[in-house]
């Protein structure tokens, strides 16, 4: 009885290891994409600055 607890008990801890990593590099992407949409915005609002900039000069 205790032998299939143990091994119970183990197996649940390595899906849990293995929920946590994965959690862990879905975290890393995300913040990949975030990072890489901020940089994205921000060359939006460069450029539209640079247009507004134009438009009030004519």
């Amino acid at each position: 009885m205790d032998i299939e607890l143990f091994s119970a008990l183990e197996k649940r801890i390595e899906n849990l290891l293995d929920g946590y990593a994965a959690l862990k590099r879905e975290n890393l992407l995300l913040n990949e994409e975030n990072r890489r949409l901020l940089e994205e915005r921000e060359g939006f609002k460069t450029r539209i600055d640079a247009i507004l900039k134009k438009l009030e000069g004519i």
